[in-house]
């Protein structure tokens, strides 16, 4: 029996029903094994042993391993698909043939496609389209595409399935599954849930069989990001489009990997890289709705510049938790607080919470600490995943299924940076939208998170800010008005009380430290007290030669206006905004209030201080005539001194 779909539903994965049905045919099953395993061991001894070779020798041992993967179907096809995006993985030369697994498979028969056109469509293809390619333009892993035209006129894409590829992609899900559970068992070093991943990735692979669901993938993705500047989704024609056949329409344009053809188009490489990572990285944190499979035959630069996204089979979801928990890891990830990026991977799901943090918070410290004079987002993202692999590796991690199609999809991108850009900081494009999306977004998770960068030990960390602005400035969303609203919403809304006291002393401060530097002496003696006599305004004074609050909020003013200036049409509605909210009288009142109790505090300990000093004048001046009284009469301090008042005193050496 070649088709198991005889004797059971494989419209979707479906772990149980492939094993009971694959658990009654052993040879079928030891067959595969054989025609797997052997070839890939005997390869694996002979690259070992390549290490000297010519460079010849492993052109022809790279050529092997393509055509070994395409023999080894589908399920094997995708994985040398993500190994062809990884230079830091796979040598130049196999690189370069794995990539032509992106669309360069084998064809199958036009006669097996054409008839599932009419199958699915009800009619012959010269009858449903005005034009139809002779042969595939393109072979990829699941099916192949032909160029047709509608006899509306539109260009279009028209992608067929491969015949009976469900049951050859169960069999080895079942083989790889069966393997993933034995060393789970077996080894006690593999902790994450190798059969988990598989499952979740196998699921994916059902999924992008059925190309109605692949349609509307691609409808929904357009509906999230299709509005993206510099970025386009081709549009579904559904009324020629089943399960096996889908018909969009037709990209004309480069590969991103092409670096000299998209410069000779006029097109900068890395800048539509930067347009693809903005892209991955709103697909991951602000929807959670990603695409888990851009490689660069899924990725085209069109004619105007924009990035093109083609098949949309295989996609995946993050939840609004494991967004928001992404986000405070890349705070705390900038703030180096890593006692806290540990807390964030329980809440992940990569370690349970009765883990020891003792070891793993320095290991941590050790991989995102940067070295002298460098920033984090300068760092190699590379060596960073390197490093944390190696760290889960060590330690008790364990790689949540959801979490494999993510860290799929960034090293494909990022693999597809590294050949455009071999100095690409992935980390240097994604911290601007990180810090826009702090200033932005009102969502309680991230108003805490955002709490958590700008303060620490109960200070306010204006330097955070100004970094935040400056980066988030650099974010193609960054928008002035929205910034300036949800940060005014924030620090005036209720949910922001913990921060009132703050904002008051901070006001309170560098309304004090301003006077302190620009009144005049007597006015500032009666605003501050007598800096020369009580110490303990001398620190505070000392601080005006570091930028106070008020001169941070100024430093800041600047760079909100650095691309453009405020205009004041603009700032009165935003100040009519903030003079109407109740927060602000109050805020307002115990402003004035503080510092009306401040000063009231400062003029007693000044008068204090001037009676003080007055009475010890007096004292003093009164000693001094006592002794002069004495000089003139010496008997009298004799007496004095007799009768056991023991007053002495010492005049021009003179001890009476």
């Amino acid at each position: 029996m070649s088709n198991p779909k005889s004797d059971f539903e494989l419209d979707r994965y479906d772990i149980e029903a492939i094993a009971d049905y694959y658990r009654n045919q052993p040879l079928r099953v030891w067959w595969r094994c054989v025609v797997i395993f052997v070839p890939l061991i005997w390869l694996f001894l002979r690259l070992r042993l390549s290490a000297k070779s010519s460079a010849a020798e492993l052109k022809k041992l790279a050529i092997e391993s393509r055509e070994l993967v395409t023999r080894l179907g589908p399920a094997f096809i995708k994985i040398g698909q993500a190994l062809s995006t990884r230079p830091d993985i796979v040598p130049p030369v196999f690189m370069d043939e794995l990539a032509e697994l992106q669309d360069q498979l084998p064809a199958f028969p036009n006669e097996i496609a054409f008839q599932f056109i009419r199958d699915a469509l009800g009619a012959d293809p010269s009858e449903v389209y005005a034009e139809i390619s002779e042969n595939p333009i393109a072979a990829a892993s699941l099916g192949q595409v032909y160029k047709g035209k509608l006899k509306t006129g539109e260009l279009v894409a028209i992608k067929v399935q491969r015949p009976d590829i469900a049951a050859g992609i169960a069999l080895d899900m079942y083989i790889l599954r069966g393997i993933a559970t034995w060393l789970k068992k077996t080894f006690k070093f593999v902790r994450t849930n190798l059969a988990a991943i598989l499952d979740e990735f196998a699921s994916r692979i059902f999924e992008e069989m059925d190309y109605t669901f692949e349609g509307k993938n691609a409808e929904k993705f357009a509906k999230y990001y299709g509005g993206l500047d510099g970025i386009y989704v081709p549009k579904i024609y559904w009324q020629y489009t089943a399960k096996r056949v889908l018909t969009m329409e037709w990209i004309e344009g480069i590969k991103l990997t092409n670096v000299e053809k998209v410069k000779e188009a006029g097109f900068d490489s890395r800048h539509i890289i930067e347009v693809g990572v903005q892209c991955s990285l709103r697909q991951l944190l602000d929807y959670g709705y990603f695409h888990a499979d851009p490689h660069p035959g899924n990725l085209l630069v069109m004619g105007d510049g924009r990035l093109a996204y083609l098949d949309f089979g295989m996609m995946s979801e993050v939840s609004a938790e494991q967004r928001f928990g992404l986000i405070e890891a890349i705070v705390h990830l900038v703030n180096r607080d890593f006692d806290a990026l540990s807390k964030d991977y329980v809440r992940l799901g990569f370690l349970t919470e009765d883990i020891d943090f003792a070891a793993i918070v320095p290991a941590l410290s050790d991989v995102f600490n940067p070295p002298d004079g460098q920033s984090l987002t300068q760092m190699d993202f590379k060596d960073m995943t390197d490093q944390l692999s190696q760290i889960m590796y060590d330690y008790p991690f364990q790689v949540p299924a959801y979490y494999a199609l993510i860290i799929r999809s960034l090293v494909t991108l990022e693999g597809i940076a590294f050949s455009v850009d071999p100095k690409f900081k992935v980390l240097a494009v994604a911290y601007p939208y990180v810090a826009n999306r702090l200033l932005n977004d009102s969502a309680p998770e991230l108003r805490m998170a955002l709490k958590d960068l700008l303060f620490r030990d109960g200070e306010f960390r204006w330097n955070r800010l100004e970094n935040l602005l400056s980066n988030a400035q650099t974010n193609p969303d960054y928008n002035l008005n929205g910034t300036l609203d949800k940060g005014i919403d924030f620090l005036l809304s209720e949910r922001s009380e913990f921060m009132h006291d703050r904002i008051i002393d901070e006001i309170v401060k560098g309304i004090e430290v301003e006077a302190s530097k620009r009144l005049p002496a007597p006015l500032k003696t009666s605003l501050i007290g007598d800096i020369v006599i009580d110490p303990r305004l001398k620190e505070e004074i000392a601080q005006t030669e570091t930028p106070s609050s008020l001169g941070y909020i100024a430093r800041l003013w600047n760079i909100l206006q650095k691309d453009k200036a405020i205009a004041p049409n603009e700032i009165l509605p935003l100040a009519t905004r903030i003079l109407t909210k109740r927060e602000t009288f109050t805020i307002g009142r115990d402003v004035v209030s503080k510092l009306a109790q401040r000063s009231l505090i400062r003029a007693m300990r000044e008068v204090l201080l001037r009676d003080e000093k007055k009475y010890q004048a007096d004292k003093k001046a009164d000693q001094v005539q006592e002794i002069a009284n004495n000089l003139n009469n010496p008997e009298r301090e004799l007496v004095g001194a007799s009768s056991g008042s023991g007053l002495r005193r010492s005049v021009n050496g003179r001890s009476w």
